[in-house]
């Protein structure tokens, strides 16, 4: 099973995600680093366990009052081996070639597409084939619901988002992450919001989900290194 880290960016800092209310996101307080800084979080991140990739959401891009591009890049740089999926809120043409001369893989969140016609055109302007992000929260789909009713549309990798379950402690939404999984079969389905220890890691990997996005588990020193090298064995 593939984990993937997630770093949430707003004013400059790594901070703490919790039920999708971005207002009230406050600086991350983890047992891996004293730091919220960017480049600190991540080493730690990558001591604790040699991840292939990171999942970083871009919480002033997606809200629209600024952006992390800097940053993001710098990252990219400073730890080239890994394979950072990037959601900026992206729903323009430009936003997307800010990104073409890099590795960064991205992440296109419906909650921010206007239409499906939007992620369509943002689909074909995209390099390397993105990854589409299922936006949910309330139990309601953020985005255009002729997307989510297309499955035929969407690409290979596919993150079911549950923004409520996000630093919640409440483990996934697997009714969600199971609806969404048969309705495209072949698709590669990562599961985000909710996980809370090695034990939901490994019922999502007994229902064949190919991956899960983690932040809160892995800061409080809930996940380790051990679960982990076991989880991806």
């Amino acid at each position: 099973m593939n984990i993937i880290p997630v770093l949430d960016l707003k004013g400059g800092q790594v901070v703490h995600a919790k039920h999708g209310n971005r207002q009230a996101y406050l600086p991350i307080q983890s047992a891996l680093t004293s730091s919220s800084e960017a480049m600190s979080v991540v080493q730690a991140l990558q001591s604790l366990y040699p991840f292939k990739q990171l999942y970083i959401a871009d919480i002033d891009a997606i809200q629209g009052t600024g952006h992390h591009t800097d940053l993001i890049k710098d990252l990219q740089v400073k730890f080239p081996d890994l394979e950072i999926w990037l959601d900026a809120g992206f729903c323009s043409l430009e936003a997307i070639k800010t990104w073409h001369q890099t590795k960064v893989r991205l992440v296109l969140g419906s909650e921010s597409l206007k239409s499906v016609e939007n992620y369509q055109q943002l689909m074909t302007a995209c390099h390397v084939p993105p990854i589409l992000s299922l936006d949910f929260k309330s139990q309601t789909f953020l985005g255009p619901q002729s997307l989510l009713d297309s499955p035929e549309l969407w690409p290979q990798r596919v993150i079911v988002m549950s923004l409520d379950q996000v630093g919640s402690n409440a483990g996934p939404d697997f009714d969600l992450i199971r609806l969404i999984q048969n309705k495209s079969p072949k698709t590669s389905i990562y599961a985000a919001g909710g996980v809370r220890s090695a034990e939901d890691l490994i019922t999502l990997r007994a229902q064949k989900i190919t991956g899960a996005l983690i932040a809160s588990a892995l800061h409080k020193g809930i996940i380790s290194n051990d679960d982990l090298e076991k989880l991806q064995a």
